[in-house]
């Protein structure tokens, strides 16, 4: 959506609009390969920066680093955080399994870089798929702790749709003497279905193998001093687009 910052910035015009926090990176990483030539995120944060805008980002990309210059004073008006999604440290399985997105330590790095401007930064581990990464989880937790995350998550693999049968053929490909067992797990975790829309179980799962994976990652993040809750953000500072020329 290249007029994305141009229909953002008409939003923020209108009288009727609330300012609350917002994701940027939910459903699509906003750091993308093609973000280096489209330019479209940073453009966003020029529209944040200038309403001074309370936003979150959520990134498996060491590429967020290009953006530290406007995100980290907004940072330090409460106006920032980021998550890093960390799925693995195993460098080889990371480019099988996320092959355009940052390998495991220039995400570190991008951590350390978030951290070392003020940034308040955390992890989403993510997704966590059942016989495959779950045991990294401590490690993950250990490495982002020591890079400089102060808070974070996690996710459990969910299949739904089409999305089923792409990591049916990569498990085939890339594990296939873990196939089966990466598959019978999702199913425990999600009433012998591959998904779950449910709300309460759809992120997390159900079932003892999702207790475990709970009871690891929060002892980990005890141990490192994750916190679970993001650091909370201010509207207080917000400006309508023009609002501060209007008062010269």
């Amino acid at each position: 959506k290249v007029n994305a910052a141009e229909r953002l910035r008409e939003s923020f015009a209108r009288r009727s609009y609330t300012p609350l926090s917002l994701n940027i990176g939910s459903a699509t990483d906003a750091y993308q390969p093609v973000e280096r030539r489209l330019r479209i995120t940073r453009s966003i944060l020029e529209v944040m920066s200038e309403c001074r805008h309370a936003f979150s980002i959520i990134t498996k990309s060491s590429g967020i680093e290009r953006d530290l210059d406007l995100i980290a004073p907004m940072a330090a008006q409460r106006l920032a955080a980021i998550y890093v999604t960390v799925t693995t440290l195993d460098t080889d399985l990371a480019g099988r399994l996320e092959p355009r997105a940052s390998r495991p330590a220039a995400r570190l790095r991008a951590i350390s870089a978030l951290a070392a401007a003020g940034v308040p930064v955390g992890v989403l581990v993510a997704p966590v798929v059942p016989g495959l990464t779950e045991h990294e989880i401590p490690g993950i937790i250990r490495a982002v702790s020591e890079a400089g995350a102060t808070f974070g998550g996690y996710l459990v693999l969910r299949l739904p749709h089409a999305v089923k049968d792409l990591f049916r053929d990569w498990l085939a490909t890339h594990e296939p003497g873990k196939s089966a067992r990466v598959l019978d797990r999702v199913r425990a975790m999600r009433g012998g279905d591959l998904n779950v829309s449910e709300w309460g179980a759809r992120m997390k799962g159900e079932g003892i193998h999702a207790e475990q994976i709970r009871a690891m990652f929060e002892t980990a993040a005890r141990r490192h001093g994750l916190d679970p809750r993001r650091p909370g953000l201010s509207s207080e500072a917000f400006r309508r687009p023009g609002e501060q020329l209007s008062l010269l």
